[in-house]
């Protein structure tokens, strides 16, 4: 982005009802726009070639095309890829690309860092950075599409799981939603789109009376305050018992089922008397737990719940009818995994050298 100034806003930013037009140019301008941006995945103004040379010219004066300055690029044995994403500011971030054989998702970032500090993620021990914006979300994905050489309206899932509470970066990450379900846009079905949160019940009710039918995910991990507020530090502010409240308001509300989202600590949270306090918290609930190998990283002080005792909770779930599957995390060897990403670069540092984009 040669000549391009990093204060510039991104119209990614913008939603497509808001993005400009030339002095004269109709409605039908700003549907070509969008149709670069989100259809073809346009990596330059200069490539808009039905646009006016002016408009072009004023648009790269007034919008950075590119929020990244250097995007690097960790593949995965298992096909996955991590993206490590540098702002002009000079803070990072990240994305992860997950291919299956009849879709592409993509999880992104809604800030760098993360205030939550969850003891078991190695996000959480890098404290929090700042907040994304809505652009900077959104172009994730275009920066995922690029890279992997295929148009931004094929990435079809989207997990909202990367770095950041979400919720506590509300009107970016729901205006990053917005366009993603635009039309105009990257025409996602909100089914596909899935929102993860710590659980902030206050949010959790302001998401729900959005309408939209997005998938919740919640990072519940433990069925009782002490353990919860042992691996989650900012736990204390939100009771369980409040968290259950708000996806009772959230089912009310829209119907939508719930996901509960619970590593597997060894010795921590995987006891089979959890298991029971587990299935005790979640009845009335339209609710699914994926309980998720913990993903090891330097320095964690954390193991993996043995295999079998990870069956037995399972087991235990099951005998009292809630629906469960075990999730093992992709990336795991390129440092993308669930709980994994920590801006490690290369070599495993977390201030990698890289080149400029190209």
């Amino acid at each position: 982005m040669v000549g391009v100034s990093a204060s510039l806003p991104s119209p990614f930013d913008l939603a497509v009802a808001d993005l400009p037009i030339p002095d004269g140019g109709g409605s039908y301008r700003r549907a070509q726009l969008a149709t670069w941006l989100y259809r073809r995945g346009a990596r330059s103004y200069a490539e808009m070639t039905d646009l006016p040379e002016a408009w072009r010219t004023t648009l790269a004066q007034r919008y950075r095309l590119d929020p990244f300055d250097r995007v690097e690029r960790f593949p995965s044995a298992d096909g996955s890829v991590r993206y490590l994403l540098t702002l002009p500011d000079g803070q990072r971030t990240e994305a992860v690309y997950m291919p299956y054989d009849d879709r592409k998702t993509v999880c992104v970032s809604s800030m760098v860092g993360c205030p939550a500090g969850c003891a078991f993620c190695a996000t959480g021990a890098l404290g929090f950075g700042r907040n994304l914006t809505r652009g900077e979300i959104v172009a994730q994905l275009l920066a995922v599409a690029w890279g992997e050489g295929f148009a931004p309206r094929e990435i079809r899932n989207v997990v909202l799981m990367g770095m950041g509470e979400a919720l506590l970066n509300y009107d970016a990450a729901v205006g990053a939603v917005r366009t993603m379900i635009d039309p105009e846009a990257l025409a996602m079905s909100p089914r596909r789109i899935t929102l993860s949160t710590v659980g902030l019940p206050s949010r959790i009710r302001k998401l729900a009376d959005e309408g939209l039918p997005l998938v919740l995910a919640v990072s519940l991990h433990a069925p009782d305050e002490e353990t919860r507020r042992r691996i989650i530090p900012t736990a204390h502010a939100a009771p369980i018992a409040e968290i259950i409240s708000s996806l009772h308001h959230w089912q009310a509300t829209g119907g939508r089922r719930v996901t509960i989202e619970y590593t597997m600590l060894d010795g921590v949270n995987d006891s089979l008397q959890q298991a029971r306090a587990l299935a005790g918290l979640l009845v009335g609930l339209r609710a699914h737990v994926n309980l998720i190998p913990f993903n090891p990283w330097p320095q964690s002080g954390f193991r993996t719940s043995p295999r079998a005792r990870i069956d037995a909770f399972e087991a235990v779930l099951e005998r009292a009818a809630v629906s469960v599957s075990v999730r093992f995390s992709r990336g795991r060897d390129a440092g993308g995994a669930c709980g994994q990403l920590s801006l490690r670069g290369a070599a495993g540092k977390a201030t990698p050298e890289a080149g400029p984009r190209p």
